[in-house]
């Protein structure tokens, strides 16, 4: 079965994503440059990142949307387990929000150009003053009513346990008085992780959205309460395979 898998994704899956991707990323630059940036910079990419999780014909558990208010802005804050981390909450955590992304994907083609006119903030670590740009701009769009996501471990897992947040996430909310929406993911270590894997494993992916975390006033004891509280939630939704001994 693992075999007809994997020529099931050099001739059908990897095909279609290619042209899947290629497409939606058409799709959101014309749409960005013809109208709303809001609309097309999150709906074509929801269908899109939806079309490849089936496509790949992986299982999507999602708990926790009820806890989510209509019209409420949030800091979403996640483990990042894989590649598919991003397939999975832009296809199924059903909310339109901005990625804060690695400043590389801009290079990617057709994805960056689509990434950029779509207005996702980019992290740029060159320097204090590009630092400041990447928080200032996150800042308008948090000022604007949009969501934002962020993986505040800063890059990929190679073991599928959590690093340590940064605080960066926690400091917007703080500054703005916005709930942190604590999300436990699942799965995309297993299906295809950093550690250089060619092929995708079947495996189930999930998601738990935990109950947002409300500022308890504002300045440096509100950004630790928010992170140490976020960090604690998204490891109570952790598989037992994922906790290391010392974080049980």
């Amino acid at each position: 079965m693992k075999y007809l898998y994997r020529i099931y994704q050099l001739l059908v899956a990897v095909p279609l994503l290619v042209v899947a991707t290629v497409i939606t990323a058409l799709a959101v630059t014309l749409g960005c440059l013809a109208g709303d940036g809001h609309y097309w910079g999150y709906y074509p990419g929801k269908w899109w990142s939806r079309a490849i999780v089936r496509l790949f014909l992986l299982p999507v558990t999602v708990k926790g949307r009820e806890h989510l208010e209509p019209g409420q802005s949030y800091v979403f804050v996640a483990n990042h387990q894989g590649a598919f981390d991003i397939f999975l909450v832009y296809g199924f955590l059903c909310r339109n929000f901005k990625w804060m992304m690695k400043r590389e994907i801009r290079k990617i083609p057709f994805v960056g150009f689509a990434c950029k006119m779509s207005h996702q903030i980019f992290v740029d670590r060159r320097g204090p003053s590009k630092v400041w740009e990447t928080y200032e701009q996150a800042r308008r769009t948090l000022d604007s009513g949009m969501s934002l996501f962020v993986f505040p471990e800063g890059a990929r897992t190679f073991t599928g346990r959590m690093s340590p947040f940064k605080k960066g996430a926690f400091m917007l909310a703080d500054e703005l008085q916005l709930p942190v929406v604590p999300i436990t993911i699942n799965g995309p270590f297993e299906v295809l992780p950093r550690s250089g894997q060619c092929f995708v494993k079947w495996h189930r992916l999930s998601m738990v959205i935990h109950k947002p975390i409300s500022p308890a006033g504002k300045g440096v004891d509100n950004v630790r309460a928010l992170m140490r509280q976020s960090y604690d939630a998204v490891k109570s939704g952790l598989d037992p395979q994922y906790l290391s001994p010392d974080n049980t």
